[in-house]
């Protein structure tokens, strides 16, 4: 790692792509190709990891008991793909910058500490968005902004914890001996209710624009049993995709208090959908 006054650089890492056999997946080369990207696709959540030791350095144990991590993807990167890591703290919030080696951008947000950040980077682009118009959109057609789901079981296994930690690109001791979830696995503790809470979506291949992980009572854990409650909370549309932005909110049963959350905007290709080739 180095520093330069307040900003600090991580060294470039090569994070991988395990879901390359998933088929009809954004994370297959095949499927990846046809809808223009230039293969299999490593997930967002995945670069996420690479930004906490850096945020930890600053933060101390504190960021993994209320740290918050907003994250806008803005190029897919591929299994193997190296990529640099790099923060700048200010007052309120630490600016977040992800690049190749080729110096271009893959993904830029937020992080801070303390609970709910209001103007996080994705909280911030999702205001500014324009809600699609009724009638504009095909594969998510069906879905409609308040739509909610509660008491969905979820939970990540040590087992599963462990065999993330078996190509993490940034080990850390607080995930191997404590069972501290990394900010990829509380997205997939989240994600867990994905096939509830899209359940109305129309076939198409779907990838992340944007992420953002909340801790309010850390730290997450593995083998911790967790409910779920989620919501939808805007429809947007591009010229290429179909974007749904949502919160899923995790505490333990009987808590009075949320344990954290998980703010998406998942896009869905329209040039995967029968529905717009038509």
């Amino acid at each position: 790692m180095t520093e330069t006054l307040a900003r600090r650089t991580g060294a470039f890492r090569a994070p991988r792509n395990l879901h390359q056999e998933a088929a009809g997946s954004i994370h297959n080369d095949a499927v990846a190709s046809k809808l223009g990207f230039r293969g299999g696709t490593v997930p967002g959540s995945i670069h996420m990891d690479q930004f906490v030791p850096l945020l930890a350095e600053v933060h101390g144990p504190a960021w993994f008991e209320t740290g918050g991590m907003s994250a806008y993807f803005t190029r897919a990167t591929t299994d193997g793909e190296e990529v640099q890591a790099s923060i700048e703290p200010g007052p309120s919030r630490t600016r977040l910058t992800m690049i190749d080696q080729a110096g271009a951008q893959v993904c830029q947000g937020t992080a801070a500490v303390g609970g709910l950040d209001e103007g996080s980077e994705l909280r911030e682009r999702m205001r500014a968005q324009t809600a699609a118009a009724p009638g504009e959109l095909r594969i998510l057609a069906d879905i409609a902004i308040g739509d909610e789901a509660r008491d969905m079981a979820v939970k990540v296994t040590r087992e599963k914890l462990d065999k993330a930690l078996g190509t993490i690109t940034e080990p850390m001791r607080a995930y191997a001996e404590d069972g501290v979830l990394p900010p990829s696995q509380i997205v997939h503790l989240a994600h867990l209710t994905r096939a509830t809470v899209m359940a109305k979506q129309k076939k198409s291949v779907g990838l992340f624009g944007a992420l953002e992980t909340q801790v309010f009572a850390g730290p997450l854990r593995a083998d911790v049993d967790y409910l779920a409650r989620s919501r939808i909370l805007k429809l947007t549309e591009s010229p290429k995709t179909e974007n749904v932005w949502y919160e899923v909110f995790f505490r333990e049963p009987g808590a009075v208090q949320d344990a954290g959350l998980v703010l998406y905007c998942l896009r869905f290709m329209k040039g995967s959908s029968p529905l717009w080739s038509g």
